[in-house]
């Protein structure tokens, strides 16, 4: 579960606290107002709200996604609502927008609070199989949406441009003092890309695109609650892409038994399979051979696609946050990272037989 340390409520009164202006702008924020932060999550500021009975979540969204990210929420999680799947809904202004953007301070929204817990990793194969099942439902209420969805404003699941990003960053930065220890490690994800090749082709659909574990939700911490999946939260980077692109990520996190940025790695084989048995009986349907064919290697690609944004900004040292207590630089924490995502693709690797194994025969 996340080691989240709760800090004490602050008075929501004080506009220093949380800004006038915001506070006029939903109806949901009057009254006495508790706030404290809440997660440690890299790009947005988030802050648990609690006004009387309610509890909310409010978010400073960081500016690097387009605004039209919300529109993307809203026309997602309507879908969803009416399928009965669960997940973050916006909350309108008094004015019936979906943020509000306060000059320097910035675009903020305001949702519910879900309640549940979240997990930064698989407590279990039960847990695992009751995630991939909500994933299914997310996947099944969304088969035959088609309303547009904006572009987020970053370059995402964009592996030709972390491709270059790397490369320049290997060129242009020759005398950064962790050069010389990036520099093979980078010579060494470029070649594994090669050798993969460009994957199976099969049509896109509309993916979570970032189903790291945390953002799925679970009833209690501890079992039977922990077992079973209720929420997806964290829909920024909902987009249309090829079904393995979601997996990969999933894989990547959910299978890794360690910490992203260890040493030592195990991928679990046997949460993959749990997840994917879960996935096929949410979605209601088997997958056709070429979306099987294109899940054999989806971790190692998206595995591979992270190794090359940490090791570019391992050099580059502009965009990732990192961990002051543990790491003397933004690059030191990178590098870390970028080793620990090449140990989990290797350890992919070796599970690639039984991986494919098991999508080939794997049924709802």
């Amino acid at each position: 579960m996340n080691a989240e340390v709760l800090q004490d409520w602050l008075d929501g009164a004080d506009p220093e606290v949380l800004p006038t202006e915001l506070r006029l702008a939903y109806a949901e924020l009057s009254g006495a107002i508790e706030i404290r932060p809440l997660g440690d999550g890299l790009l947005h500021q988030s802050f648990h709200v609690r006004t009387g009975d309610s509890d909310y979540v409010l978010q400073r969204v960081n500016e690097v996604f387009a605004p039209e990210i919300q529109d993307n929420i809203g026309r997602v999680t309507r879908q969803l609502a009416m399928c009965g799947v669960r997940s973050v809904t916006l909350l309108a202004t008094v004015d019936g927008a979906d943020s509000i953007l306060i000059g320097e301070q910035g675009r903020w929204r305001l949702m519910p609070h879900l309640g549940g817990v979240s997990f930064k990793q698989i407590q279990s194969n039960g847990q695992a199989h009751s995630a991939g099942v909500l994933v299914g439902r997310f996947h099944a209420a969304l088969s035959n949406f088609d309303e547009p969805l904006a572009p987020m404003g970053i370059p995402y699941r964009n592996t030709s441009v972390y491709l270059s990003a790397l490369r320049t960053s290997l060129l242009s930065h020759r005398d950064h003092r962790l050069w010389e220890e990036v520099s093979p490690l980078g010579d060494q994800i470029l070649e594994a890309f090669d050798e993969l090749g460009p994957n199976v082709e099969t049509p896109e659909c509309v993916i979570h695109g970032d189903l790291k574990l945390q953002n799925l939700l679970f009833e209690s911490a501890d079992p039977p609650g922990r077992d079973l999946a209720f929420a997806l939260v964290d829909m920024d980077t909902l987009m249309r892409a090829p079904l393995w692109i979601e997996w990969g990520d999933a894989w990547r996190s959910w299978c890794n038994r360690n910490e992203e940025d260890a040493e030592t790695v195990r991928f679990s084989v046997p949460i993959f399979e749990a997840s994917l048995r879960g996935f096929l009986e949410g979605l209601g349907r088997d997958l056709s051979d070429a979306e099987r064919g294109s899940l054999v290697t989806a971790p190692e690609r998206i595995t591979l696609e992270l190794c090359m944004r940490y090791a570019a900004d391992a050099l580059d040292e502009v965009y990732w946050g990192w961990d002051k207590s543990r790491f003397a630089s933004r690059g030191d924490h990178n590098l870390a990272r970028a080793r620990g995502q090449w140990q989990v693709y290797r350890a992919a690797c070796e599970t690639r037989a039984e991986r494919e194994r098991i999508l080939l025969t794997a049924r709802r």
